[in-house]
């Protein structure tokens, strides 16, 4: 065993398989709450420059956390040998956002960077949301593992929050469109990808997105939805994640709506405010005025 695969083997460390809201998750879901609140609180006014590099860093640390983690699937330190796990390969639906956010870090701002925010706005924040306050199927027992899957998915929604925030995503019912473009485009790959592979005749399971027409579905109402007829379950599986993604988008436009309603409230509070203390000040002065005026004529 060389000095790379000791640390891969003391990466490989165990513990009890986490359960959901026991406190590895909670952990993981209080940091990503906090990070969320940074986000609000100091991202508002960031300058182009500044949002490219803190979206290329995020998908940097995303990028070497996936790396560890397809070494440690390919490693077994108790019979120290290699094996690649095709199962595993990085494009799933939920690996996709480390590319994603790789792009919108690298390019300059443009009409595909929109494209790309508007993706990570919608589909990228509603699936981290959802196996981070729902996270049954991906805790393992080995450490490192888990510490990976709980910073990458807490990233996705954080990085969601980011694109709004930092007024990357337009509220319009158009942008839609736009996100289910790169959705469609990157569905379109892993299906291409999954028949490709089939064909090859790689001997273990090879089915990104789960969409692969040769094996079973893995996420619950579309197994059973593929079992009658494939077209079928493909047409339900993206306007199931699409309709996800537009309620995601739907429910921050009426955030921004409701904040707008509650700043011009405030906003007509203060004028009122300010309306009334000059009246005041204007009668107290006003006696004054008269009684100098009454002086005079004396």
């Amino acid at each position: 065993m060389n000095f790379f695969e000791k640390i891969l083997s003391a990466l490989d460390g165990q513990m009890a398989k986490p359960t959901p809201y026991g406190w590895f998750h909670l952990l993981f879901l209080g940091l990503m709450i906090c990070a969320t609140v940074l986000v609000i609180l100091i991202c508002k006014k960031i300058s182009s420059k500044k949002f490219r590099l803190i979206t290329l860093i995020v998908a940097i640390v995303l990028i070497v956390l996936e790396l560890y983690k397809q070494l440690n699937y390919s490693y077994t330190p108790s019979t120290d040998t290699w094996s690649y796990q095709w199962y595993a390969f990085p494009f799933q639906f939920c690996s996709t956002p480390m590319y994603i956010l790789l792009l919108i870090g690298i390019l300059k701002e443009n009409k595909l960077s929109k494209w790309l925010c508007s993706f990570m706005g919608t589909f990228g924040l509603f699936a981290g949301l959802i196996v981070m306050f729902y996270p049954n199927t991906v805790f393992v027992s080995t450490v490192g593992i888990n510490i990976q899957t709980m910073i990458h998915h807490g990233a996705m929604f954080v990085m969601g929050v980011f694109m709004h925030i930092t007024g990357r995503v337009e509220y319009k019912h158009k942008t839609m469109l736009k996100a289910m473009a790169v959705f469609g485009v990157l569905c379109l790959s892993a299906l291409l990808m999954d028949i490709v592979w089939h064909f090859v005749g790689i001997n273990q399971t090879f089915n990104m997105f789960f969409i692969s027409p040769y094996y079973k579905c893995e996420l619950v109402i579309l197994d059973k939805i593929q079992e009658i007829n494939y077209f079928l379950f493909l047409v339900s599986y993206l306007f199931g994640f699409s309709l996800a993604g537009y309620i995601v988008l739907l429910c921050a436009m009426g955030i921004r709506k409701l904040s707008h309603i509650v700043s011009s409230k405030k906003t007509a509070v203060t004028q009122t405010a300010n309306t009334d203390a000059k009246e005041i000040k204007n009668e107290q002065e006003f006696p004054k005025e008269q009684e100098n005026s009454e002086v005079k004529e004396n």
